[in-house]
């Protein structure tokens, strides 16, 4: 291989490594805590009541890949979410369960539960990667 070659490549390399470096999960703005259930897409239950995901609903995993709701099934996530104007299930997000445990609780109303809400959920995306 002639050596004026493996200098653009190298760089190729090196600005991909950068670019999958930055990628860093953000907080979602008003959303909600929530345990979902998918029974038969899009049906699904919130916290035991039956709801509705929206055309085009996205899922989330821990990862920040997208999960197809066939491939939860039954499955008692633990997610904040985000719904849509028509008030349908748009977004959805899935935490981990010690995640889902310092956030269900934070949220009373208050300005300093929002506050506290909005604080936690900073935390917990800003150090996903």
């Amino acid at each position: 291989m002639k050596r004026w070659m493996l200098l653009p490549a190298a760089a190729l390399l090196l600005a991909t490594v950068a670019v999958q470096a930055q990628v860093i999960r953000s907080a979602p703005a008003d959303v909600k805590p929530a345990r979902l259930t998918v029974t038969a897409p899009p049906q699904i239950t919130l916290d035991g009541q039956p709801d509705r995901l929206s055309p085009g609903a996205r899922i989330r995993g821990t990862n920040n890949m997208l999960v197809l709701s066939g491939s939860v099934v039954g499955q008692a996530l633990p997610v904040v979410f985000r719904r849509d104007a028509a008030g349908l299930v748009h977004e959805v997000w899935i935490l981990t369960e010690e995640e889902y445990g310092r956030i269900a609780g934070a949220d009373d109303g208050s300005p300093q539960g929002h506050k506290r809400f909005a604080e936690l959920l900073a935390l917990i995306f800003g150090t996903r990667k």
